[in-house]
């Protein structure tokens, strides 16, 4: 809430940045699997052009898709804001492993079953495996992120979702989001 309220300025900014530069909605909402593989809804502000490919296809980092505000807003990780409404509607946490579809799921775990370990955790905003790896374009890159999220979760801890934190924030303010 509190993060909600320091950055409750930038909403409407972003809102007609992404309103002028392409037609759509501004907020992004696709179902992905959380907490026990419960299904919710994960809410971004919108980087691609309005299509349905936007919702099937996995982005890759020179997609055509991305708008020239949606570049900006992926390199800063702004993007990501609206995730802490799912933060406070309980979906999310702010560190955990990374919300993925069920799609991706079904592929990952039937390589490598113990991605269902990640399952039994409130997925999050970031993630060791996000500030390690970095975004994942695909099944085989997802496998690799996941080994870091794994050794989050068997070292779990307040100080190491500090450390991931502040990562993450160095991430932001040096504008090297994916």
């Amino acid at each position: 809430l509190v993060i909600i309220f320091i950055l409750s300025w930038l909403f409407p900014i972003i809102s007609f940045l992404i309103k002028i530069s392409s037609s759509g909605s501004v907020l992004f909402k696709q179902k992905r699997s959380g907490l026990d593989n419960m299904e919710f809804t994960c809410y971004k502000f919108r980087s691609m052009s309005a299509s349905n490919k936007a919702h099937t296809q996995q982005a890759s980092k020179n997609d055509s898709r991305i708008t020239f505000i949606g570049s900006f807003l992926r390199k800063s990780s702004l993007d990501e804001f609206p995730q802490f409404f799912n933060v406070l509607f309980g979906d999310m946490s702010i560190v955990g492993p990374r919300p993925e579809r069920k799609f991706y799921i079904d592929q990952i775990a039937e390589i490598e079953p113990q991605y269902n370990q990640l399952t039994k955790v409130r997925p999050g905003i970031t993630s060791w495996g996000q500030v390690k790896y970095g975004y994942a374009e695909n099944v085989d890159q997802m496998l690799q992120r996941m080994k870091f999220d794994l050794l989050y979760l068997k070292n779990r801890s307040i100080s190491l979702d500090v450390k991931i934190m502040l990562h993450t924030l160095l991430i932001v303010i040096k504008a090297e989001g994916k």
